[in-house]
């Protein structure tokens, strides 16, 4: 097995900010796998991205390889981004021509792009069947603090909403602005999941507040039975 991880370490993977965030998730989970990998003898590559690829590894099994993911993987923890642009499209097309031999490529993303509109989507998915038409299998882990992103509990009160990639601000009462947000959030992740089932791509719900352990462990078991 060769296995490619993909990392969106752009500004907005750092929500919550000076908490555990979406981006310490990943890292757990990518390192969590790849101690499994490379205790199977199988190759494991690091892919990383904002709105360019950042950082992408050839898939190997040492030691040294491990070890040398381990200190990215830190080092990333430790640097904030702010005013850093997502651009996942992009990233994938450059990964799919960089990958020659077939892998199994998990991505982690909270799957928000700079610009939210249907051309996104269409861009995205072109992105993954590139990946699909090159014989890659492909899992996405849709990493998100579901609290706050996709129900929207924030406190009945005035907030200012600052856009962690673009530094754009909005202020506005919540009870005002709840309503339209989680229809369009609701929107944007049907239409992601329809797609993902239409490419046979498997996509996980991964909810940070729930740890990064029984998600793993969840989706593990899944694909043991499906073998």
């Amino acid at each position: 097995l060769r296995c490619q991880f993909i990392i969106d370490v752009s500004s907005s993977m750092y929500f919550p900010l000076k908490e555990y965030n979406k981006l310490s998730f990943s890292v757990q989970a990518v390192a969590s796998l790849i101690y499994l990998l490379k205790r199977q003898r199988d190759a494991f590559g690091l892919s990383l991205f904002t709105d360019h690829l950042v950082l992408n590894t050839q898939a190997k099994s040492t030691t040294t390889h491990q070890k040398f993911l381990f200190a990215k993987l830190e080092e990333i923890l430790k640097t904030e981004q702010l005013d850093v642009r997502t651009n996942l499209e992009q990233a994938l097309h450059q990964v799919a021509d960089l990958i020659h031999k077939r892998s199994l490529v998990i991505v982690f993303s909270d799957m928000l792009s700079t610009v939210q509109d249907e051309s996104h989507i269409d861009g995205l998915f072109a992105s993954l069947q590139h990946l699909k038409f090159n014989k890659h299998e492909v899992v996405i882990f849709n990493v998100t603090d579901k609290s706050k992103e996709v129900e929207f509990n924030f406190e009945i009160r005035p907030y200012e909403f600052v856009d962690m990639e673009t530094g754009a601000t909005l202020k506005a009462q919540t009870t005002k602005v709840k309503e339209a947000y989680l229809l369009k959030m609701s929107s944007y992740r049907q239409a992601i999941q329809l797609k993902c089932t239409q490419y046979k791509i498997d996509m996980i719900d991964a909810d940070i507040s729930a740890g990064f352990y029984p998600i793993l462990q969840a989706y593990l078991i899944k694909r043991q039975k499906m073998s």
